[in-house]
């Protein structure tokens, strides 16, 4: 089973999947940002603990057994034109790790069946580093396009909000840090791998224009949440998530 819902809508479809579960049915989890089983099995300090702004009252940990988490960082660029019909920008990599870290059976049927696709599916031995790279990014950049109606390049090349982009980027890799996770690449590099991306309007920009409601909490409001866990300010990405937080309450999403 693909869980491919925003991140927000979890909570309110995860009580009614039991019906959908078999014994052997592995959950793929494929949402953006930090998800509500981070900590599951993670070994850390933190082992085993929820996160409330992903999870609620884990309404979904209780609904969806760990043995059956199967983690999924999602590349691909797309937008929705209407109902049922999404236009594919660019991008084919959809990274698959169990939470264990394990190359197991049911990982390398799943890879397999995307790549018979042609698709690109490697499984990752640390599938939470990966939700970190992408999440340096879409920390900043989610917000701040929405704040803004900036597009990538436009957010990394403008003087004043690159320095934002770059402050608020080092503060989530420190959250990252903190919880064991080195990336392999620099804040620097990160933002010029955006710079090359061009005049690419982001996934919560998109939600904005269209009324739909923003991921603010699985991308901006649990990196907060973990920076609390571990001590961390964070004061700018506090800054960018408290005014995207009235944005939204403004325009009633």
């Amino acid at each position: 089973m693909f869980l491919t819902v925003k991140a927000h809508s979890l909570t309110g479809i995860a009580p009614n999947l039991a019906p959908l579960l078999g014994p052997d049915t592995a959950v793929v989890s494929a949402q953006n940002g930090i998800p509500w089983w981070y900590f599951m099995g993670h070994g850390g300090p933190f082992d085993g603990e929820s996160i409330e702004s992903v999870d609620p009252g884990g309404v979904i940990a209780g609904a969806i057994d760990q043995s059956r988490i199967i983690g999924c960082v999602i590349y691909p660029s797309t937008a929705i034109v209407e109902p049922g019909v999404i236009e594919h920008i660019e991008g084919n990599r959809f990274s698959l790790g169990e939470l264990d870290g394990s190359s197991s059976d049911r990982c390398k049927r799943l890879a397999g069946a995307f790549i018979a696709a042609g698709l690109r599916a490697p499984i990752r031995g640390h599938i939470r580093h990966d939700m970190w790279i992408k999440l340096l990014g879409n920390v900043v950049f989610n917000p701040m396009s929405a704040l803004t109606g900036a597009t990538l390049v436009e957010m990394v090349t403008h003087p004043e909000t690159s320095a934002t982009v770059r402050a608020v980027m080092t503060e989530a890799d420190e959250v990252a840090q903190g919880l064991g996770v080195r990336l392999p690449f620099t804040v620097e590099q990160r933002m010029e791998g955006a710079r090359k991306v061009g005049a690419h309007k982001t996934s919560m920009l998109q939600d904005l224009e269209a009324g739909r409601p923003m991921e603010l909490e699985s991308v901006v409001g649990v990196v907060i949440e973990l920076g609390e866990k571990l001590g961390l300010p964070m004061p700018l990405t506090r800054t960018l998530y408290s005014c995207a937080r009235l944005l939204e309450q403004v325009r009633g999403n």
